[in-house]
């Protein structure tokens, strides 16, 4: 049986970078579900393109070892991210991260990526690469300024501009 990935893409999603994701999984034999970082399985992109996903990231906690890796699909994270923190879209989003980590799974992203994954506690003395605009709030992880970067199980990339650098890695962990 192939590998299996939960995608979760923010609200709104950059979908340049959602679709590369998916793209790529599709055209080499990769399961993958997506499930949205919103109270409901309804987004739009950064475009305003509305998008129905196969679910909202309530959906996934307590399923993550039901999947070998989590990719993060950007959008408007850290604006997001601030005027919605208290919401609990947010607090699962980081919970089923962290999860992810604790199984020793893979996990990607790109753009603000690395300051999800520092403030979910995983990126800890690791190297990653991030949007020069969130490289202030990664804290215990190590920003670089690296098109894209594989530091254990976590693989960034810089923007949706780089995630094709790091696809071929990726892609190649997840066969």
């Amino acid at each position: 049986m192939g590998k299996k990935v939960a995608v979760i893409a923010l609200n709104p999603v950059n979908g340049s970078g959602l679709f590369q994701y998916l793209e790529a999984f599709f055209e080499n034999g990769i399961s993958y579900q997506i499930f949205a970082i919103a109270e409901s399985k309804d987004i739009k992109t950064n475009s305003g393109i509305s998008i129905s996903l196969d679910h909202a990231i309530a959906d996934l906690k307590g399923k993550e070892n039901e999947y070998d890796a989590l990719v993060f699909a950007c959008g408007d994270a850290m604006m997001k991210l601030a005027e919605n923190a208290d919401k609990q879209y947010n607090k699962d989003m980081f919970e089923v991260v962290a999860k992810f980590n604790e199984q020793g799974k893979l996990i990607a992203g790109h753009c603000a990526a690395a300051v999800i994954f520092d403030k979910s506690g995983i990126a800890d003395g690791k190297k990653m690469a991030v949007h020069p605009y969130g490289k202030a709030g990664v804290l215990k992880g190590i920003p670089t300024d690296e098109k894209s970067v594989v530091d254990h199980n976590l693989y960034t990339a810089q923007t949706e501009s780089y995630i094709w650098t790091l696809l071929p890695e990726l892609l190649a962990a997840l066969k």
